[in-house]
């Protein structure tokens, strides 16, 4: 038995490290996505953060679903995790604007804000992620 738990806690283990892989992809294209649409463009917050933000949950979105959560289960259930992602997703773009949207009304630069919002995301889209976007549907009763 304690072998068994063993390796379930290596897996979770080995789920958690590349969640943070996926997670620094999606974080530093996003931010230079940002950078660039800012500093290059000159577009608003809203839109730089929108638009990055895009690049960002799309390359999250592949690396999460196909490479961290990859479960055979999930294989027929695509169009309900699209749903689920892209509702935490928008969730996410909400409070993610307006916390670093905050944090530049009180002088901390968004570049900064971005940092502080991720540590926030970090914890609170793994707990999403793992319950409920990529947990998949549970097998009716007498099903496996």
């Amino acid at each position: 038995m304690a072998k068994k738990k063993s390796s379930k806690q290596k897996t979770e283990l080995l789920t958690i490290v590349q969640y943070l892989v996926s997670g620094g992809v999606y974080f530093w294209s996003g931010y230079l996505m940002f950078f660039a649409l800012d500093k290059g463009l000159g577009l608003s917050l809203w839109w730089a953060k929108l638009l990055a933000n895009i690049t960002g949950w799309t390359i999250n979105y592949v690396l999460q679903r196909y490479w961290v959560f990859n479960k055979p289960k999930l294989k027929s259930q695509n169009i309900d995790i699209s749903f689920r992602y892209g509702v935490i997703t928008i969730a996410d773009f909400i409070i993610d604007f307006f916390i670093v949207a905050g944090l530049k009304n009180i002088g901390i630069t968004p570049y900064i804000g971005q940092f502080i919002s991720s540590g926030f995301f970090t914890v609170w889209n793994y707990l999403w992620y793992k319950t409920w976007v990529f947990a998949g549907k549970k097998p009716k009763k007498g099903k496996k």
